[in-house]
């Protein structure tokens, strides 16, 4: 019996398109640090310092399995095979208060598209990225050149890693205070 393979996955199998790895996650470095991309339900002032007395109760309960502890306990997301999908349940287990669902619904990302290695920028139809987009924070002009609009996007994910060449990059945001913020 064969097994029917769809567009996403036959792009995917094609060798000359990079495939997405997750991180080990382990102790940040210095440079790493500011790396870091936190869960949603957090806020400039969240103190990550207090997940150390926790037991990881957002990680465990998160849904999605895109939650990890790092070794000083507090918890970084991690964009696998899936995204966020703002259950609030990290928020709801959160015993010390880091992750409230008083704080926004969305996560402090940029999420950018690297036009070189788009498959829609340099001329081949893919859109691979827009169809789980249910924010409709992506757009096309035409049928080529999708553009993330970050007005609409709340950093959920589900983009990253259904695009079949991996061209889709999240970095953290820096805050004006708190969690990202870079040191002088």
């Amino acid at each position: 019996m064969s097994k029917k393979m769809d567009r996403r996955g036959f792009l995917k199998a094609l060798p000359f398109i990079p495939s997405a790895t997750i991180e080990e996650i382990k102790e940040p470095t210095e440079i790493e640090e500011n790396n870091i991309i936190r869960p949603p339900y957090t806020s400039e002032n969240s103190d990550f310092s207090k997940c150390i007395e926790c037991e990881g109760s957002c990680v465990l309960s998160c849904e999605e399995k895109i939650l990890f502890r790092l070794k000083d306990g507090s918890p970084k997301l991690v964009f696998g095979e899936k995204g966020c999908t703002f259950c609030k349940r990290c928020a709801e287990n959160c015993e010390f208060g880091v992750l409230s669902i008083e704080n926004p619904e969305r996560i402090y990302v940029e999420v950018k598209i690297n036009f070189s290695k788009c498959m829609a920028w340099n001329g081949v139809m893919c859109f691979s990225c827009k169809e789980p987009c249910i924010d409709n924070a992506i757009k096309f002009e035409g049928l080529f050149k999708p553009q993330i609009l970050p007005d609409l996007c709340t950093g959920c994910g589900f983009c990253v890693n259904v695009c079949p060449s991996g061209a889709i990059e999240v970095f953290p945001l820096k805050r004006e205070s708190g969690i990202n913020e870079e040191t002088a």
